[in-house]
């Protein structure tokens, strides 16, 4: 009785030491087939060595040259966007990454990184024992290098050749580059998911910030993503990315990275990540952006724009980009959804620095679609072309007092009206920009010749007239008041009205101001193209009817309480509604219309469109003190003598808030032709005293003005 209990307790005894022995004997086994398999490797390896290099003798490691995102950044290097094709890639220097990141990816993918010299054999002997003990994949035998290697020069294909291969390029890797080069690299390279190549674009893309600002817990998830990108992503799968995390951590604390004490504070971390659907709707600048892009494409190519990490430095200004946008789209109506589900009227927006000729802000519609309003639609300009005929005018040495016969015109079958079908009698020039009449500026460009008025519309960079055509072109009088064969572009009228305000200067509109490539060398830096094309004479005078535009006329709506001047633009039946105006500091015009050319019933460029103006403005100067075209403050009186004459104007100015649409060419696509101009007329100046009708004449005394307010030449304005 009493031998029985030990009996049986050494029959459990003998029990649990058999089950010892066997695990000891299956662990041996494992061992043994542990070292028979390196022991393969390590031979096929060697007697595949010629093979290997054989078959990759001419992979040359003296440059790994990564695809990497271009970056669009603002004249202050603050980044906007990057661009890329397939790769979203943004290459970094060593140094800006994080000792934290870097430990992490060593502690995780190759501890042994700074031991070996590419291959690891002790490493592959762990990963080989660690995964059949665990039975799972639980550590990856390829060291840092061996990425690297497989990433820049090698398919992702599991096949006995490519690892080979792998093997040989980590060995030249070794030779060829420092660890730290090969760490850098590596950073670089490696896929994150969410299109994101890289540290940095992956710091951005999960947390919207540059890789130096990453703390310990964004490092450790981060160096956890590649083993399974879209597995481990923490915008995918939140709870494998955090549990991915902390083993991420325990590695670090292994290895002597951190202690456990940091890596159980980290682990409870909770992680502020990007939302995605904020960064897809993020639109800002798109117009902007897609315009940089293709003109870059078009300096240097696809393949330089989306794979060689150049960084772009642009003209824009985001808080007047924004101001923009919000003006546009808070304030345009909506009639309409067209067939392509776009809301109708469309609007588009340039803003220029006129001394630089600099983009500040573009937008080129509402919504996201890909055609861009402000650089691609060509539009009727309607009465926002006028001021080409004034300026021709006053350089063929005329002034705002010049006057004109505002009586009934035909030509032919052509008889414009006014926009009220009244006639006024003798009226000046300035009268006629104040009150956008169409007959007295057709009567000018009739004396001066049409030839003299487009000339000047092409030197000031309008691009898309037709003047050559056979079949319809705008060399005749329509083309005076806007009626053109194709149109302008928002762009260019932003270019041309420039000149205005920079004295007569004209300079070519650019979006790009530095180009810096992926060395840090600059490929191209902006010089301006400019040219004098009208008079500083010139300038201050149309540029000082324009300010009455404003203050009197057409363009009440647009009053920004600055000196500021302008012309709004309607053409015939409603279908598109311009205000391009200017102060000293900026330019801007803003059209708007539909695109399949619907009507727009009651909106005139002095409604809609001068309220986007006005309203986009005083956002865009807020910060910029006001001053006089002549550049002095507002807000010290300057009496200014006129040197072309004691007042602006001869006859009774009749103002409206509203410009009504105006009566252009019977048919704009093919405008009437005028028979009787003779382009030679181009060549011969018109001297200020002769005049244009047999009952116009320029006086010496000017007529009171009546029931109007002061001319905007006195105190505090006029001629430089």
């Amino acid at each position: 009785m009493d031998k029985q209990p030990f009996n049986e307790k050494k029959s459990t005894s003998n029990h649990a030491t058999d089950k010892k022995n066997k695990k000891k004997s299956f662990g041996f086994k494992k061992f043994f087939l542990a070292l028979l398999t390196l022991f393969i490797v390590v031979f096929l390896g060697v007697g595949c060595g010629l093979v290997a290099i054989g078959l990759d003798g001419d992979k040359d490691v003296s440059d790994i040259h990564p695809p990497a995102s271009s970056q669009i950044l603002d004249m202050n290097g603050n980044l906007i966007t990057n661009i890329h094709a397939t790769e979203n890639r943004t290459l970094v220097t060593l140094d800006k990454i994080p000792a934290n990141l870097q430990n992490a990816f060593i502690a995780v993918e190759d501890n042994r990184f700074y031991e070996h010299n590419g291959i690891d054999p002790k490493g592959i002997f762990r990963a080989i024992y660690s995964n059949l003990t665990s039975g799972e994949v639980a550590e990856g035998g390829s060291t840092i290098t061996q990425q690297l290697a497989k990433n820049a020069f090698l398919s992702q294909d599991r096949t006995f050749k490519r690892k080979i291969q792998e093997f040989f390029i980590a060995l030249r890797l070794e030779r060829q580059y420092t660890k730290e080069e090969i760490l850098e690299m590596y950073l670089n390279q490696i896929y994150f998911g969410r299109g994101a190549y890289g540290v940095q674009a992956a710091a951005q893309t999960y947390f919207g910030k540059d890789v130096s600002q990453l703390d310990l817990s964004e490092c450790a998830m981060l160096a956890g993503i590649p083993r399974s990108p879209n597995y481990y992503s923490p915008l995918n799968n939140l709870g494998a990315a955090n549990e991915r995390k902390a083993e991420v951590l325990d590695q670090m604390v292994k290895y002597g990275y951190i202690d456990s004490t940091t890596a159980a504070k980290t682990k409870a971390e909770s992680l502020r990540l990007v939302n995605p659907k904020e960064q897809e709707n993020d639109n800002t600048a798109s117009y902007f952006i897609d315009y940089v892009t293709q003109e870059m494409i078009d300096k240097f190519g696809a393949d330089a724009v989306y794979k060689e990490g150049l960084k772009i430095y642009v003209s824009i200004d985001m808080n007047m980009q924004k101001a923009a946008e919000q003006s546009v789209n808070s304030l345009l109506p909506t009639y309409y959804n067209d067939a392509n589900g776009l809301t109708q009227p469309q609007g588009a927006l340039v803003a220029i620095d006129p001394k630089t000729g600099y983009i500040k802000a573009m937008v080129g519609g509402r919504g996201t679609d890909q055609f861009n309003r402000a650089v691609l639609a060509v539009r009727q300009p309607g009465s926002a072309f006028k001021p080409f005929t004034f300026a021709t005018a006053l350089e063929n040495k005329m002034t705002p007092d010049t006057t004109i016969e505002d009586k009934p015109f035909k030509l032919g079958d052509w008889q414009p009206q006014n926009y009220d079908r009244t006639f006024r009698g003798t009226v000046s020039m300035r009268q006629t920009a104040i009150n956008s009449l169409n007959i007295p500026t057709i009567r000018l460009a009739e004396k001066l010749s049409i030839d003299k008025v487009l000339l000047t519309a092409q030197n000031l960079g309008i691009s898309t007239l037709e003047l050559n055509s056979k079949d319809a072109n705008d060399k005749n009088l329509a083309a005076s008041i806007g009626g053109l064969t194709n149109g302008v572009t928002v762009l260019d009228m932003a270019g041309a009205y420039s000149a205005f305000a920079n004295h007569g200067v004209y300079t070519k509109p650019t979006a790009i101001v530095k180009v810096v490539d992926r060395k840090g060398k600059t490929i191209y830096e902006h010089t301006p193209e400019t040219k004098q094309v009208l008079s500083e004479r010139t300038a201050t005078l149309l540029t000082d009817m324009l300010e009455d535009v404003i203050t009197k006329g057409t363009g009440k709506a647009a009053n920004i309480n600055r000196p500021a001047a302008g012309k709004t633009g309607t053409t015939d039946n409603y279908q598109d509604a311009w205000f391009a105006g200017y102060t000293p500091d900026l330019v801007t015009v803003v059209w708007m219309g539909c695109d399949d050319n619907d009507v727009m019933p009651g909106i005139t460029g002095g409604t809609t469109p001068a309220k986007i103006w006005q309203n986009f403005m005083k956002t865009a100067l807020a910060s910029i003190p006001a001053k006089n075209f002549d550049g002095s403050d507002t807000s010290i009186d300057n009496p200014v003598q006129n040197v072309e004459s004691n007042a602006k104007t001869t006859a009774k100015d009749v103002s409206h808030e509203k410009e009504k649409p105006s009566k252009e060419a019977p048919d704009k696509q093919k405008p009437v032709h005028n028979e009787q101009t003779n382009p030679n007329d181009a060549q011969q100046p018109i001297d200020e005293n002769e005049p244009i009708e047999e009952n116009i004449e320029q006086p010496s005394l000017p007529a009171p003005r009546q029931n109007l307010p002061e001319p905007s030449i006195q105190q505090g304005k006029g001629l430089n």
